[in-house]
């Protein structure tokens, strides 16, 4: 017996020193045989077994994550990745990243080195396989395979197969963390600061082992316990060494801060548009099959985040097997030998005709789960049920109840956090307040040069780039003699340059005039005197026609142009390191009472020019930013031109202010809108008046489900329209603006439980008030004491905005001691009324009022009663001709395969006062738009009544019915 404990102690004490000085035993077991095809500056490309190159085998190319090294899938030959799969007929690959702590510029690398690595891997296995890939990836290195397969749309890729790895952070985070927490904390790291930071390899270990404490305690003792059997540790021991520390390996800085940035903290493997190198890439492009391995007690990547690929690849058909492993067990261990690798293999060979789907595979459609190993009392009360052994219902109950109220304050408090500064910016911007575009544009350079400024065709520009282009062409237009206050019209489609050269313009403290490249340009050049043109090559032609207009070229680049004969100065060609700055010159001067853009709208007789100053721009911007709660984590989608005042006020406004990114789109296509939307990770689309009508009544797209927008902001969205849009885009919702076009005034619906409504004014903005208005007189009504006689709830008047006695001389309709002495108002022009809970609805404009013989009708009331019926389309009312006055008629699109029923119009306009209510209705084909996509009555009312019956138009009897228009009828009108 002492003999026995002799040699058992002596034993030991030889395997510890041999542990203590070499860090392991040595077991004499091989690695799987493999050759380093190639060698590039981020990895090593390796093929195991290449004795068996000239089988014919489904080509499997693994990538590992960043933390770990690549010997994951080949820790020993007892669970060996490589080894199983190629035992049952893969052909294994492995992209090898090294140890970045000993590569040269190894700790310099970013997410995109390493996708475009990936990318590089496919292409080079195909060209020496002959066969497409099917692509592998183990936790970060399964996030690498989806961005790949994404950034090559699935090109010579023959399916996606990953383990553990998410897809959707909003849902949680490692460790249990809540996605807002991590969020709010990488928010709050400098970029310098995150980029800087290389985590060791030390680190990532320590953090596994302490998902599992007792566990990792439990192993380490059954080691020490077992030191005296050698053949019983040395199964294990290559396990365990890569376990404890040869398998981990340092995370580079670049690719932690862009890894947070991009993922965690803006979760664009959800919604889209994150960068690799400029292109921007989605999820959504991903078309070829997937498979996705989910393990039921995987603390790390939770189920719900590594099923968040259904939603983020609506075009892949996607399939699960669902494994009751924890995050490491998916891959390495007997778990992972036992039913793993085998059902790749099996899944490789059915992919290519060889064998039957494995049976733990499932096809999932939707959002169902599938089928698991039962854990007693789920996932969460398994791991509880291990520790306490009791009461696990009560306990998740409760904490999920906990989480989502945690979750809801902390968004409301991030949502005040965000907005206080801005409204409190607001507060403080007077007369001569510093205040303009170009600097704001200045502070979001200087804070965050780095992130994107906006995204066009496909690409990613920062501000840094912003920056540089704006002041390049700043000195191109000092070249010209631009000076601050020179008016400069903008002549251009929507491009980076126009929106460069209106930044440009705001940073030297000159006037943007922009013209509208389908509207009137004499007219407009006209109106505003202009003497300076400056356009991109498309519209330079359009520009130079005008006589008396000075017509620079800017845009399409600084290459030889030939445009018909034409001589203009090519800005292109300005160098701008050899313009010298005058003394004059400060950047950005503009005060917030300086006029900074002209707008026009309207066409004919209706055009008018607006003059939009620094300070109602701003309003507007900070408006837009607090009102949709913008952040950095958001992408706006700009659909309109630049020229467009949503464009320029709300959706540039609202990024510019908020950090967002802008996204530009070079024109609206209802075919086109969601792959755009999915590539720029849309969070927040931009309209104006029925712009989504063509996108609510186009077929189903496959970008549209799961979609990752929160909000369509704009105004003119007609009742009927509102409620289509956020019933079929759920859960988006939306916002709806009015501002004045005289005076500061913004109402904003933020509660969005009224559709129709424009809510109440916005916080910061101009004072309102709704004054009794006598329509026949066009003037307020005032009382025995002189002063405007306020509404009360629903009754109709018109719409005032307090404005600043500096603005009086440069309003369109003023008027001073309205409510009391010396005070100053703006009349809109605009009617509304506000109903019970203090809410503005608009029921028509001075433009729009129908003169009948028996009184003034607006046109609003009738229009949303109409609309409110589930098959009509769209509505327009508006005035026919008759005699001295006018008869109110209405004309109706409907939606597709739906008829018009006179009792459901009856019914409908019944909600509408009798006197408000039209004298026809017709069912028309199509009501033609504006260029802003706003109804155009002007054809509808040249046509006037049907010369005769045609089953289409309805009238209004004397009992208040509508009935089909007969000749008798007819005659009566």
């Amino acid at each position: 017996m002492l003999h026995r404990l002799g040699s058992r102690l002596g034993a030991t004490a030889q395997n510890a020193l041999e542990v203590a000085r070499f860090g392991g035993l040595d077991t004499d077991e091989d690695a799987s045989p493999y050759e380093v095809v190639t060698e590039q500056r981020v990895y090593r490309l390796r093929h195991y077994f290449p004795a068996g190159t000239g089988e014919d085998r489904p080509v499997m190319v693994l990538v590992p994550p960043l933390m770990i090294s690549a010997e994951v899938y080949d820790i020993s030959s007892r669970v060996s990745a490589v080894g199983e799969l190629y035992r049952r007929g893969v052909d294994p690959w492995v992209v090898d990243f090294g140890a970045p702590e000993r590569e040269p510029g190894g700790l310099e690398r970013t997410v995109t080195d390493h996708v475009v690595a990936v990318s590089d891997a496919v292409d080079r296995v195909r060209e020496l396989t002959g066969r497409d890939v099917h692509l592998a990836g183990y936790s970060q290195g399964g996030m690498f395979v989806y961005q790949a397969a994404a950034y090559r749309r699935s090109a010579g890729i023959a399916s996606l197969v990953t383990f553990g790895s998410p897809a959707d952070t909003s849902v949680g985070l490692p460790f249990g963390l809540p996605s807002w927490l991590a969020a709010d904390a990488a928010e709050r790291i400098p970029d310098a600061l995150l980029g800087g930071i290389a985590v060791p390899g030390w680190v990532t270990r320590t953090g596994f082992q302490l998902l599992s404490p007792v566990k990792s305690v439990r192993s380490r003792v059954d080691f020490v316990r077992q030191l005296h059997d050698r053949e019983r540790l040395a199964p294990r021991e290559r396990q365990r060494r890569f376990l404890e520390r040869e398998g981990w390996v340092s995370w580079p800085g670049p690719a932690l801060a862009e890894f947070v940035r991009q993922f965690i903290q803006h979760n664009r493997m959800m919604t889209g548009g994150f960068v690799i190198g400029d292109r921007l890439v989605t999820l959504a492009d991903i078309s070829c099959p997937v498979l996705t391995f989910v393990g039921e007690v995987d603390e790390i990547a939770a189920p719900p985040m590594v099923r968040g690929i259904r939603r983020a690849a609506p075009r892949a058909q996607v399939y699960e097997a669902s494994l009751r492993a924890g995050h490491f067990g998916l891959v390495v261990g007997s778990l992972a030998v036992a039913q793993t690798w085998p059902a790749v293999a099996a899944w490789a060979r059915w992919r290519a005709g060889d064998a039957q789907l494995p049976e733990i595979v499932t096809r999932v459609t939707g959002d169902e789960e599938s089928p698991a190993p039962s854990l007693p009392g789920g996932p969460a009360g398994y791991g509880l049920q291990l520790a306490l052994g009791v009461g696990t219902s009560a306990v998740r109950s409760a904490a999920g109840t906990a989480t989502r109220a945690v979750r809801g304050t902390q968004q409301i408090a991030k949502e005040a956090a965000q907005n206080l500064p801005r409204l409190a910016r607001l507060e403080r911007i007077h007369s001569n307040t510093r205040m303009s575009l170009g600097l704001l544009l200045d502070e979001q350079a200087r804070d965050r040069p780095k992130e994107v400024f906006f995204l066009w065709q496909g690409r990613a520009h920062t501000h840094t780039a912003g920056k540089r282009r704006i002041d390049a062409i700043v000195r191109g237009l000092v070249h010209i003699g631009v000076r601050q206050g020179d008016e400069v019209g903008v002549l251009m489609n929507t491009r980076p340059t126009a929106l460069a050269l209106v930044a440009a313009l705001s940073r030297l403290g000159a006037v943007a005039v922009l013209l509208r490249p389908d509207g009137d340009l004499a007219r407009e050049a006209a109106l505003t005197r202009l003497t300076r043109i400056i356009a991109d090559p498309e519209n330079a032609e359009c520009a130079a026609s005008l006589g008396g207009v000075e017509t620079f070229l800017l845009g399409g680049g600084g290459a030889d142009r030939k445009l018909r004969g034409l001589s203009l100065m090519d800005m292109e060609r300005i160098d701008p390191d050899e313009v010298e700055l005058p003394g004059w010159y400060r950047p950005n001067p503009g005060r917030a009472g300086d006029v900074a853009f002209v707008l026009f709208t309207g066409d004919g007789e209706h055009l008018r020019a607006t003059r939009v100053t620094n300070r109602r721009w701003a309003l507007s911007a900070f408006g837009t930013a607090s009102s949709a709660s913008l952040s950095p984590a958001d992408t706006v989608y700009s659909i309109t031109p630049l020229q467009h005042p949503s464009a320029l006020l709300m959706s540039l406004g609202g990024a510019v202010a908020s950090g967002a990114r802008l996204a530009l789109a070079t024109a609206y296509d209802p075919e086109t809108f969601w792959d755009e939307a999915r590539r720029y990770g849309v969070t927040v689309a931009s309209y104006t008046w029925t712009l989504l009508r063509d996108l609510v009544n186009a077929p189903q797209h496959p970008g549209e489900r799961h979609h990752a927008i929160r909000l369509f902001i704009g105004s003119g969205m007609p009742r009927g329209l509102w409620r289509r849009v956020e019933e079929r885009f759920t859960p988006a919702r939306v916002l709806e603006f009015y501002a004045s076009t005289s005076g500061e005034a913004i109402l904003v619906n933020l509660r969005a439980k009224k559709a129709g409504s424009l809510g109440r004014p916005l916080p910061g903005s101009a004072e309102v008030r709704l004054a009794r208005y006598d329509l026949e007189a066009a003037e307020l009504v005032t009382g025995p004491d002189g002063f405007a006689e306020e509404c009360g709830p629903d009754e109709i008047g018109m719409l005032l905005t307090r404005i600043r006695p500096a603005m009086i001389a440069s309003a369109a309709r003023p008027v001073r001691g309205v409510f009391r002495p010396e005070d100053a108002w703006a009349i809109t022009g605009d009617l509304f009324r506000r109903d019970a809970d203090g809410d503005y609805w608009l029921v028509g404009r001075d433009a729009e009022l129908i003169r009948t013989a028996d009184g003034i009708v607006p046109p609003g009331p009738a229009r949303d009663a109409l609309g409110d019926l589930p098959y009509v389309d769209a509505v327009a009312v508006y005035g026919i001709p008759s005699g001295d006055a006018e008869l109110a008629a209405a004309a109706i699109t409907l939606r597709e395969d739906c008829q018009v029923k006179p009792v459901d119009l009856s019914e409908a306009l019944l909600r509408v006062e009798p006197e408000l209510r039209p004298a026809l209705v017709r069912v028309v084909d199509d009501i033609p738009v504006t260029g802003g996509r706003r109804l155009a009555t002007a054809p509808l009312r040249a046509e006037g009544v049907p010369d005769k019956a045609d089953g289409r138009t309805f009238v209004r009897d004397d009992a208040g019915a509508y009935r089909p228009l007969t000749e008798e009828l007819r005659q009566a009108l």
